[in-house]
């Protein structure tokens, strides 16, 4: 009799239980009757038989780093954890990098470029796992040069949920006559938690197969020019910061082409409320791209053209790997709590979005030094890729914004929250209150999840959530969703529904 694969159940009576609920946003934790601590797809495909048999709530944890309480939501029963499911390796059969579902950015980062000096375009948090950073499309500091994550795609490994209850695998991939290639499709964009738990990824180059492991993905950078521009908080006025915001919209507007020589090029502003005392910028580019110092010069002078005010730059050449990556990530704070919200930007800032952006962030009865606004490079190769052609479907933006408060104690909830959510609808407050697709805006990321989309209270704009993170998209995951997960047991605050 063949013996069943099972993983660790780890109760609440075990040691290690508090550890595995600890997550990014220390808002939420989670009370499941036992987490499932897995180190294969068979085992995997065990406890999701398992809980389903049982009639239990079941959620799928890689690296924890979710901004709302998807994986600790009070009515989860069971968390199935991957983080032991972490390999990096080439698979010789498909041409293409096999990433297991629980790896974390720093495992990958450091097994392709240790093993095969290749790498993808995903984030610089290392702490984020695979597993919901792919499946909501994947950016970081290389997108500009190679696209999303998820255009690297090649395959997914998923355990589903048919309607008698069984778990089944299922590998779908890229490839025109896949027969299960619209759940690859849905995993290029779609979300974490919606569709089955994945196991494993492959990830090679659009296009056709490669000759070798080195031409399967994108080639790392050797050294990046770096520079870090800083500004003082005493030197900023109402016309100084909205110069700098409009100076910043308009550059990535003119620069963003796929065939634009500034893609090179990637940029992070984050503007930290003035009880910070100031905020700053950090722009990389390969050292070895042509000219790559007159494109970081040229940028820098566009930036602060006309605001009447001199940061401070610090340039320096660093190694990639070892140096530029690890330093801007951002690790979970141990006590973190955080709010977080998000737009994609397709042009700079309105002039009503970029004066209430000067009043929320200067605003005097409110102390914060860890609120923010972040404003991230996109476009490039992003905008190469057709908005159907992936789950992705903002495909001709220029920025990625955040809007987020962080603070340490459960007594200041309230406090911070609010301020976030008044952030956020003063700056939409001319499209209800949210970025509703426009000549402007472009709806959400996913990947930065905010269930106040799907509030009427913060939601006035009479648009869905659905249409604000998938725009014309949500219909085909819908019909996903009912093929590969008829039950609808992988759910949570904003997940992809059932078609009525």
């Amino acid at each position: 009799m063949t013996e069943i694969a099972r993983g660790e159940r780890i109760t609440p009576e075990d040691d290690r239980y508090p550890s595995l609920l600890e997550g990014y946003n220390h808002r939420f934790t989670g009370s499941p009757d036992y987490v499932g601590l897995v180190t294969s797809t068979d085992e995997v495909v065990t406890a999701v038989e398992e809980a389903v048999a049982a009639g239990k709530r079941i959620v799928v944890r890689s690296g924890g780093h979710c901004f709302e309480d998807f994986t600790s939501s009070p009515d989860v029963e069971v968390l199935v954890d991957l983080s032991r499911m972490n390999s990096v390796s080439y698979d010789e059969r498909l041409a293409a990098f096999a990433i297991e579902g629980g790896a974390n950015l720093e495992q990958v980062y450091t097994e392709l470029h240790k093993g095969w000096g290749v790498t993808v375009p995903a984030g610089t948090c290392f702490e984020v796992g695979v597993g919901g950073h792919f499946t909501a499309g994947g950016y970081g500091h290389l997108s500009r040069r190679d696209g999303l994550v998820v255009d690297h795609l090649y395959a997914v490994e998923v355990v589903t949920v048919d309607a008698s209850g069984k778990a089944r695998v299922t590998i779908a991939t890229r490839e025109p006559d896949d027969p299960h290639r619209d759940l690859w499709w849905a995993h290029t964009g779609g979300g974490g938690g919606n569709f089955g738990i994945v196991t494993r990824y492959w990830m090679r180059r659009p296009g056709d197969r490669p000759a070798t492991a080195a031409d399967a993905l994108p080639q790392a950078p050797a050294r990046m020019l770096r520079a870090d521009v800083s500004w003082s908080w005493d030197t900023i006025d109402a016309h100084a910061l909205t110069t700098l915001l409009r100076n910043y919209g308009t550059w990535y507007e003119q620069n963003s082409a796929p065939d634009s020589p500034y893609k090179q090029l990637w940029t992070n502003l984050i503007v930290t409320h003035r009880s910070a005392g100031g905020f700053g910028m950090t722009a990389v580019i390969d050292a070895d791209v042509h000219d790559a110092e007159g494109l970081l010069t040229a940028h820098l002078e566009a930036v602060v053209a006309g605001t009447g005010v001199e940061p401070t730059v610090t340039r320096e050449e660093v190694d990639w790997m070892g140096t530029w990556l690890p330093s801007y990530s951002w690790p979970s704070d141990p006590r973190g709590r955080y709010k977080n919200k998000a737009g994609y930007l397709r042009k700079g800032f309105t002039e009503h979005q970029l004066d209430a952006l000067y009043r929320r962030l200067s605003q005097s009865d409110y102390s914060n030094p860890m609120a923010c606004l972040v404003l991230t490079g996109f476009g490039g190769e992003v905008n190469a890729v057709a908005p159907d052609a992936t789950a992705v479907a903002q495909r001709d933006c220029v920025l990625k914004a955040s809007y987020s408060a962080f603070w340490q104690s459960a007594e200041e909830d309230d406090h911070h929250i609010a301020w976030a959510r008044e952030f956020y609808r003063d700056v939409y407050a001319e499209t209800g209150g949210v970025p509703v697709p426009d000549e402007v805006n472009d709806g959400s990321y996913i990947g930065y999840p905010d269930v106040d989309l799907a509030s009427p209270e913060w939601n006035t704009s009479g648009v869905g959530w659905q249409a604000l993170y998938y725009k014309g998209n949500y219909p085909r995951l819908q019909q996903v969703k009912r093929r590969y997960d008829p039950r609808d047991v992988f759910r949570h605050g904003l997940s992809v529904e059932l078609p009525g």
